[in-house]
């Protein structure tokens, strides 16, 4: 439940309807969507390529040889049709001034993927994007050169520079993916339903556009009322039939539950389209249950690849973001709870994508259940995730820290009971510990600030590392 909304406060929003909304909202004293405009469609990110020196012979010296380079040059042309919203600027530098020629061109906002080729010739060439304050990614082939072992020097003198030293090719696909991560930043737009919450820096849209690049603007009640009110008749009965006809059981949502929630997906829908918005954060959303939960609207955009935060949850939406924009998966955002005797830590919530592989995967089994904390009214999806798949835990706070962690997915009720309705029991490495240092580097008694963290798919906690390098951020493991 809403930290700011109690159950108490809840029912009486419940009877004031629009007006407690409309308070709710009115301490916001930042931009509205009317107000700024969106900048227009979105072009693909730029990414600048360098390959730095000459190629070496096949047979001997340090150095990566002809036909390296060209496997490289093959999947990087493979990654950029694969990925689709990144443009690569390839080009080769032997001097600090044939850097700075392709840092023209490839645009202000271009990070660097820098190719070790031979021996400290990127030592020689480098200085240009270093001077520039670009995030730059250093990948080199073993025996590619020796210049590989100054990257992490550069990180430490305070400079945005990731290190990922392979044989594997198919990591350059990885690489393109954390690099994409900061110019897309930059082009985000953020709605939010005020009031917005978590830690202060993250609650600030100044600081927001100042660290990261992204937009945040406010939504007014009105505007969305009246896109509820005028949700297309066909449209809604579209979404109630996908959602009753995929559900394995319908249990406590009566037939007025779904139509409210499902309209309400709709009208989420065709806001994101009308703003032309990249995320979305409802700080009132316990407050909605008269005109309809928004959790059925949030599972349809996380699945479409549009991170959406509940309780209005600064922290967890830009984490989601992150997720999104570097795996192309979406992000549970949800409660922890530990359970020491089993070794694991719980997470749930009462919104949850199905599509956790990410847009074009298989969507998860799941119910139609009411909400656990307002007596079982209103319609939110109750979702079986896979068992035995492993996971990242995150949160990404103060617009500095990422708090990460792995685990692997031991249970997945039936049936919830207790909590909210979607359920994971997680294995984590210590459960013990990690409860005992929970949010330890949060300054803030805030519930739901020190509760909520964004579970996706996979171990990311190497992609983690590096994203936070390149976006000059740090990177906490709890447990």
């Amino acid at each position: 439940m809403c930290d700011h909304c109690t159950r108490r406060q809840f029912f009486g929003m419940s009877a004031l309807g629009a007006t407690g909304a409309l308070v709710a909202g009115a301490a916001w004293n930042h931009a509205w969507a009317g107000q700024v405009p969106p900048a227009g469609p979105r072009g693909k990110s730029r990414i600048c390529v360098i390959f730095t020196g000459e190629p070496r012979p096949a047979d001997r010296d340090w150095g990566a040889d002809a036909g390296q380079i060209e496997a490289m040059r093959t999947h990087l042309a493979a990654a950029e049709q694969k990925l689709g919203n990144i443009e690569l600027l390839i080009g080769e530098s032997r001097s600090p001034e044939e850097t700075t020629a392709l840092l023209e061109q490839a645009g202000p906002d271009a990070p660097v993927l820098a190719i070790n080729v031979c021996n400290f010739a990127m030592k020689r060439v480098i200085d240009p994007v270093l001077q520039a304050g670009r995030p730059m990614l250093v990948f080199s082939l073993p025996a590619s050169g020796h210049d590989w072992m100054y990257a992490p020097r550069w990180q430490r003198a305070g400079h945005r520079v990731a290190l990922l030293p392979s044989s594997d090719y198919t990591e350059l696909e990885r690489a393109l993916r954390v690099l994409r991560v900061v110019p897309m930043m930059k082009q985000t737009r953020i709605l939010l339903f005020p009031p917005a919450q978590g830690t202060q820096a993250a609650c600030n849209p100044e600081e927001v556009k100042r660290v990261l690049g992204a937009d945040v603007v406010g939504v007014e009640e009105k505007t969305f009322d009246d896109l509820i009110n005028g949700a297309d008749a066909a449209a809604v009965q579209a979404e109630i039939d996908a959602w009753t006809q995929g559900a394995k059981e319908i249990l406590e949502p009566t037939t007025d539950d779904i139509e409210k929630a499902a309209r309400v997906s709709v009208a989420l829908d065709n806001l994101i389209r009308q703003e032309q918005a990249d995320a979305l954060a409802i700080g009132t959303c316990m407050g909605w249950l008269p005109k309809g939960f928004p959790c059925l609207g949030f599972t349809r955009l996380r699945d479409r690849g549009i991170p959406a935060a509940c309780e209005g949850d600064m922290d967890s939406l830009l984490t989601m973001l992150l997720f999104q924009y570097a795996f192309d998966l979406a992000g549970f955002q949800g409660n922890a709870t530990f359970d020491i005797s089993r070794n694991a830590l719980w997470t749930a919530h009462c919104t949850a994508p199905l599509k956790m592989d990410g847009p074009n995967g298989e969507s998860a089994p799941y119910l139609l259940r009411g909400h656990s904390e307002v007596g079982g009214s209103g319609c939110v999806p109750e979702v079986q995730y896979r068992l035995g798949q492993v996971i990242t835990r995150a949160k990404f706070v103060n617009l500095e820290t990422i708090l990460a962690s792995t685990g692997k997915i031991i249970e997945v009720p039936e049936r919830s009971v207790h909590g909210c309705r979607t359920q994971i029991v997680t294995e984590v490495k210590d459960a013990a510990k990690m409860a005992a240092n929970w949010s330890s580097a949060l300054e803030t008694e805030d519930a739901m600030t020190l509760l909520h963290r964004v579970v996706a798919y996979g171990d990311h906690m190497d992609s983690l590392r590096h994203m936070a390098n390149l976006m000059g951020l740090k990177v906490l493991e709890e447990g």
